[in-house]
């Protein structure tokens, strides 16, 4: 009976430094959690190149990529996708992503450069600042805004740890302001201390005659229930048609982890793996080009790695876009099949004129 009533104690004490240890890790991450404002203004920072006009008539090449914060590869799987890995890249990896996207930037020289997922300092991609291997490509200027900031994401085992990430966009022209808009967060206490902050990056850049271009970068949410994609969505639209009330040409782009509903998914389904819902855009087709591919996956499942196993056994999805205002000609739209390589997206590509 001693050594029962031992036993139990000790299970006692061993609960209660869990609990007291639990809750001093939740207090702790409230304190300290990311809590952006709705609109912040975000800082262009001069980056090299010579700045270029823009007059109606021109055309304008863009990219847009989510580059998986330079550790996505062929390699990897994701916890969250229904992998078992964590860390997904050694520093060695980490940087041989990174030379491979900035090459394949560099090739496709664009004037305008969206990018998802770029990590300033983070434990998931060994505390690589990536916006630096940016800064010699030749754009004039950049901004950033963080949409995932976190002094500590506790879990699985071993721990993600410290997150320092978000959307750049960087430019050949003129930028005259950067703002970070607030997008709803579908998470409550205590998992929303640890989790993204989901955000628009808005870049304005003057166009001869007194109209702007008006960029909107963005990631918008991948794990909730479906009621915060759509919210995040109808507050994008919203935006996007003040921009137009106003007279301004504006193109939104990125990884919107949805699928347009103008737009047909051919890919077999895999029920087990991650799948996006649909974005209803019937309702502002009559204004708005919406653009995605339908026979380029414009990423991958992450349920596991692509490198070793049967790429046919993996779900391949069509999340990424861009939705063009009615003023704005489209030349040419496209996903660059990569295979994956260095990240678990592929590039868009998008060449338009300005009416």
């Amino acid at each position: 009976m001693k050594t029962l009533k031992k036993i139990l104690k000790a299970l006692l004490i061993l609960v209660i430094v869990l609990l007291i240890l639990v809750g001093g890790l939740l207090t702790w991450l409230t304190i300290v959690e990311y809590k952006p404002e709705d609109t912040e203004v975000v800082p262009v920072q001069t980056v090299g190149g010579q700045a270029k006009s823009l007059a109606a008539g021109d055309s304008v090449k863009f990219v847009a990529w989510n580059i998986g914060y330079g550790a996505l590869g062929d390699n990897a799987d994701f916890f969250m996708d229904g992998g078992k890995m964590v860390y997904t890249g050694d520093e060695a990896r980490v940087r041989a992503n990174m030379d491979n996207i900035v090459s394949e930037i560099n090739a496709q020289d664009p004037d305008i450069l969206l990018l998802q997922e770029i990590d300033l300092d983070s434990s998931r991609s060994r505390h690589v600042n990536e916006t630096l291997y940016f800064d010699g490509l030749g754009f004039n200027n950049m901004a950033f805004a963080n949409n995932f900031r976190v002094e500590f994401f506790p879990i699985p085992v071993p721990p993600y740890g410290h997150i320092d990430s978000g959307i750049a966009t960087y430019s050949s022209y003129p930028t005259t302001s950067a703002t970070r808009v607030q997008l709803p967060c579908p998470f409550t206490w205590p998992i929303r201390t640890f989790n993204l902050k989901r955000c628009l990056l808005i870049t304005r850049i003057p166009v001869e005659g007194g109209k702007e271009l008006v960029i909107v970068n963005l990631h918008l949410e991948a794990y909730d229930d479906g009621e915060g994609k759509a919210a995040q969505a109808e507050m994008l639209m919203g935006i996007l048609n003040e921009e137009t009330a106003k007279g301004n040409y504006v193109i939104a782009g990125g990884d919107f982890n949805q699928t347009f509903s103008n737009i047909a998914d051919n890919f077999p389904v895999y029920p087990e793996q991650w799948q996006p819902a649909d974005m209803d855009v019937s309702p502002y087709e009559s204004d708005w080009q919406f653009l995605m591919s339908s026979d380029i996956a414009s990423c991958r499942s992450l349920y596991a790695p692509l490198e070793g196993n049967d790429p046919n056994s993996l779900q391949y999805y069509i999340i990424d876009g861009f939705i063009v205002s009615s003023n704005i000609r489209i030349d040419s739209y496209e996903i660059v099949d990569l295979g994956f390589e260095s990240s678990d997206h592929n590039p868009q590509v998008l060449n338009i004129t300005l009416e």
